[in-house]
């Protein structure tokens, strides 16, 4: 008869395990307010394109680099700011992080013009980028090994709620108040976190990290925003061939792999390259960056088909999408109960699956299909997204020692945003060319400086037909036309992405855990053995 499993003596302090769960409750509300700006400015979009004194009648252009700057300093600077945590102490660069942010969002909220809104949207980005990973790597040193997937999972929890407060809180603010409170509403939630987590959240750091590697920390900065830059031109300009973009992106690449030959041969790190031998975590990582890369275009495209084509207001569209959020906050803390049952493997491929059909299900959708439709397919996509979130983020955090909380949680949230932006820029693409193909035969009445910007999207088709009168009502009947025909190619050009995501888990994620199976001890050889 074998002896009884020996329990592993608590790590954390009695003190502050006793406060863990009011911790986890701060950590959520740093990290509401960094998904929450994205999701509020999306339904604000078309009142700052409007001219002044209601907006401040920003091009199509400036919209996206009002989007874009944001994404493009947050993905080039997570990993550093990862690094940063767990050498400075990752309360500290929680606490920066979140004044940044909150002086970002103040200097946004007062912009004069498109430009400045562009580079205080930039500001809003650095700090976020080190609000993000600080959250998941001090969770990781509040919580005991048994107790991390469900803190993990009510984590991923607190994104679902803010996809749904975001669009939600942007259409009530403007219908009540000028388009900047969609950004001046940080301020306030800004200065309840920073006085709760001086108050109750504990600093936590590397105790061994060595020099910081700052040729390492160079490199992966540059590489990163090149790469994204490339991405993001790409997509604005609905061709990656183009050879500024392929210019920037192959830079971006070429210095990234610098980075990793130069990691190898480094003695001093800042990433061990031998993380990603594990095929475990490597795959964890693959599978969070397909999901944000299906997801976000999905998301980008749907909220053009509410508005556009179906005429419901930012409010309405926001209180569409409930679906998707509520069933993220049902199902992302109980994830970790079908893990146990099931296994991450057969769990993260059921998921990607169900993701997979709601994703081709975006085919069905027409200019009449009822609208209870949607909120299904939505519903459907949050669980599936739910079972991959959860168990994907617990095994990158257990991957690696404690001690290496925030790099795991940075690279897991670089991949995340570089898979997003790809998401977007890639399959923004597919749906802009796929858009201007199906309605270039509409738009060839029109005189030729006009008919290329008309055939940018639809919301531009619209408002030169708006502008023809009656004229105009054979082009909004082939902008809608077009837009969903590009919309369910769009779709399942997502679903051929999250199909890959199946089975690149099937393949390498662990099957069941058994029962009996004793947590061990978060050691430096945690990596190697869990891929073995």
């Amino acid at each position: 008869m074998p002896s009884p499993a020996i329990p592993t003596p608590p790590r954390i302090p009695e003190a502050v395990h006793r406060r863990r769960w009011a911790i986890l409750g701060v950590l959520m509300l740093s990290l509401l307010i960094v998904v929450l700006d994205n999701s509020i400015l999306n339904v604000a979009i078309k009142t700052i394109s409007t001219p002044e004194p209601t907006g401040l009648g920003a091009t199509q252009s400036e919209l996206e680099w009002a989007i874009n700057a944001y994404t493009l300093v947050f993905a080039g600077l997570l990993f550093t700011a990862g690094l940063l945590g767990d050498r400075l102490g990752r309360k500290k660069v929680l606490l920066g992080g979140l004044v940044v942010f909150g002086i970002g969002s103040a200097l946004a909220a007062m912009s004069g013009s498109p430009v400045q809104l562009i580079a205080f949207r930039a500001v809003m980005g650095l700090g976020a980028a080190f609000v993000m990973p600080a959250t998941l790597a001090v969770l990781m040193n509040v919580f005991e090994r048994d107790e991390q997937p469900k803190a993990i999972g009510i984590w991923a929890g607190g994104v679902g709620l803010a996809i749904a407060i975001g669009p939600i809180t942007g259409g009530v603010l403007l219908d009540h108040f000028w388009w900047g409170s969609v950004f001046l509403i940080n301020v306030p939630i800004v200065l309840v976190a920073l006085a709760l987590m001086a108050w109750l959240v504990p600093d936590s750091r590397d105790p061994a990290p060595g020099r910081i590697d700052l040729f390492g920390v160079a490199l992966s900065v540059v590489g990163l925003v090149l790469l994204v830059y490339g991405i993001i031109k790409g997509g604005q300009l609905a061709d990656f061939t183009d050879p500024a973009v392929l210019a920037t992106a192959i830079a971006g690449l070429v210095v990234l792999v610098g980075f990793v030959l130069y990691e190898k041969r480094s003695d001093h790190p800042s990433i061990d390259i031998t993380y990603f031998k594990n095929r475990v975590f490597s795959a964890a990582i693959a599978a969070i960056a397909l999901v944000f890369f299906a997801l976000m275009g999905v998301t980008f495209f749907s909220v053009f088909y509410t508005q556009s084509v179906r005429g419901y207001s930012p409010l309405q569209t926001g209180l569409l999408m409930l679906p998707l959020a509520v069933a993220q906050l049902i199902f992302a803390p109980r994830a970790r109960l079908v893990v146990d049952r099931f296994g991450v493997r057969a769990v993260c491929t059921g998921g990607l699956l169900l993701l997979t059909a709601t994703l081709a299900a975006f085919t069905l959708l027409d200019a009449d299909t009822p609208i209870w439709l949607l909120e299904i397919i939505f519903f459907l996509m949050g669980t599936g997204m739910a079972h991959v979130m959860t168990p994907t983020s617990v095994v990158i955090m257990q991957a690696l020692p404690r001690e290496k909380a925030g790099s795991a949680s940075a690279l897991s949230n670089t991949f995340r945003q570089v898979g997003g932006a790809l998401g977007i820029a890639v399959l923004g693409s597919v749906l802009s060319t796929a858009y201007r193909n199906g309605v270039e035969d509409e738009l060839a009445v029109l005189p030729e400086g006009v008919r290329h910007t008309a055939g940018e999207s639809i919301e531009a088709t619209l408002g030169v037909a708006a502008k023809l009168g009656p004229r105009g009502e054979p082009l909004v009947s082939a902008a809608n036309d077009s837009f969903l025909h590009a919309m369910h190619v769009t779709a399942l050009c997502g679903a051929g992405v999250a199909v890959l995501g199946a089975l690149v888990v099937f393949l390498f994620l662990p099957g069941r855990t058994p029962p009996d199976a004793a947590p061990r001890e978060e050691t430096d050889e945690t990596v190697g053995a869990a891929g073995r």
